[in-house]
């Protein structure tokens, strides 16, 4: 299994506060039918660790605006948090159908393909992120987990490599213990 962290993948990368949560909801009332304020809900819900609250705001969003990349993208990846790998890779697998130059879909699906061990699908969805954006040190990391996990130690180490010219410090940990 490799050691995947969602960290900096999930949502965003910024953790709102609750006030500006409370904001949000407040749009919402406002404005039912936005599917932004839907969809930035989500996004502060799934920051504070209420996924499931995460998860209905991003479905609400999806039902107001059918064709937002980043509401099924985050509903993904809420899915995912709450272990539903399988229905994560679902709607992933939508966000890549309405943009296929997503880089972000194809990271988090190949995260939730490697949790439920399927390696090879793992290294082709980290591939495609990689060739999206060369320097996507993450994808480089747990492309070079996904690798280890199938035996090929070489090809990890310079996956790790990769990522460690691209400042992913941690890829030298990997590096020290597992190439040496």
């Amino acid at each position: 299994m490799i050691n995947q962290s969602r960290k900096g993948h999930n949502y965003k990368r910024q953790i709102p506060d609750k006030a500006k949560l409370h904001f949000r909801d407040e749009v919402i009332e406002l404005n039912p039918e936005y599917a932004d304020a839907y969809w930035k809900s989500g996004l502060a819900k799934g920051n504070l660790g209420n996924h499931k609250e995460a998860l209905q705001n991003f479905t609400k969003a999806i039902e107001l605006n059918p064709e937002s990349v980043n509401a099924y993208n985050n509903r993904g990846v809420a899915k995912a948090e709450l272990n539903d790998y399988r229905e994560a890779i679902q709607d992933f697998n939508k966000a890549i159908e309405l943009n296929s130059e997503y880089v972000n879909a194809y990271y988090n699906r190949g995260v939730a393909k490697a949790d439920l061990s399927d390696y090879r699908g793992a290294i082709q969805d980290f591939t495609k992120a990689i060739e999206l954006n060369p320097k996507y040190a993450g994808a480089y990391i747990l492309r070079g987990g996904a690798k280890s996990s199938l035996g090929d130690i070489k090809g990890a180490c310079l996956d790790w490599s990769k990522a460690g010219e691209l400042g992913e410090a941690k890829a030298y940990d990997l590096i020290r213990e597992r190439c040496n």
